[in-house]
């Protein structure tokens, strides 16, 4: 997911979240429009609405343009960092080596779904993006649209920019202190590492790839899950079908894969149970009104 669509999703939860509040108003109105409204009315609200969709359609893609332009601009800003030597760069495999042998300090950035099924030993957790837990209209609406969009099957879910973060990082470390920062896929670890340097961090290094580029001896492992294994969920997740799982399986041999084919058989055996189930109920309601 790119860095800077989550920083700017806000924004586009409550452009989404104007339209409704418009027919909201009108449908609450005092003076509701009787049924035998004219057809001259009726033709100025449906051109009155088509004319709304448009205008939110324009809306929505002026943003996707400018996240685009965003979004570039930042991956500018980033490899001037590292083009400088502003932020280091260290693989996972560094980046193991150098908090065992130098005891530098790893600050973990990623999200608590990420978080929870594995992290490195001893790192300190401090998510610059963190799973959105609000259920206002706008919120809401944006989780509805990005499940709709992918996330049933990616398992991603809604993230927002924490606020407190840099403070956060404040209150652990010192300005002058040796941060290994790391996300799952190293672009939120990057928009961190710019965030730190500006606020006088000059001290950073960057694991480039994230921890999903690590192996398990690169690493002290903690959690549930490989770190490989850490960012992927939803349906893909469950049957198996991630290039992270398909590469694990490629590792494992055909005793890993049997799992995720007898997932997909149970998949089958429900779906078409609930098809059956549905059929029965359709008969059973038919039969009601005939009676």
């Amino acid at each position: 997911m790119g860095i800077m669509g989550l920083q700017l999703s806000p924004i586009n939860a409550l452009a989404v979240s104007q339209k409704p509040k418009k027919w909201n108003n009108y449908l609450s109105s005092s003076n509701p429009v009787p049924i035998s409204t004219s057809p001259s009315f009726l033709q100025h609200k449906i051109r009155q609405n088509f004319r709304g969709r448009i205008r939110m359609q324009v809306v929505e893609e002026e943003f996707e343009v400018k996240q685009m332009r965003d979004m570039a601009a930042a991956r500018k800003r980033w490899e001037s960092l590292l083009r400088d030597g502003k932020v280091k760069i260290l693989t996972p495999r560094e980046a193991g080596y150098a908090i065992q042998l130098s005891n530098k300090a790893l600050l973990d950035v990623r999200p608590s779904t990420e978080r929870k099924k594995a992290w490195v030993k001893g790192s300190t957790w401090i998510p610059i993006f963190n799973v959105d837990d609000r259920f206002d209209a706008g919120t809401l609406s944006k989780k509805i649209t990005e499940y709709m969009m992918g996330g049933w099957w990616s398992g991603v879910p809604t993230l927002s920019y924490d606020n407190q973060f840099l403070s956060n990082v404040q209150d652990k470390f010192p300005k002058d202190a040796d941060l290994i920062v790391a996300c799952q896929k190293g672009l939120r670890s990057l928009a961190a590492c710019e965030i730190l340097y500006n606020a006088g961090y000059e001290n950073l290094f960057w694991v480039q790839g994230g921890l999903e580029a690590s192996e398990e001896e690169d690493l002290e492992r903690e959690g549930p899950q490989p770190f490989k294994l850490a960012g992927i969920g939803g349906l893909s997740e469950f049957l198996g079908w991630t290039d992270q799982q398909r590469a694990a399986a490629a590792k494992e041999g055909w005793g890993y894969r049997l799992i995720f084919s007898a997932r997909l058989i149970g998949l089958f055996f429900v779906a078409d149970a609930l098809f059956l189930g549905a059929q029965q109920v359709g008969h059973y309601l038919q039969d009601l009104r005939s009676h």
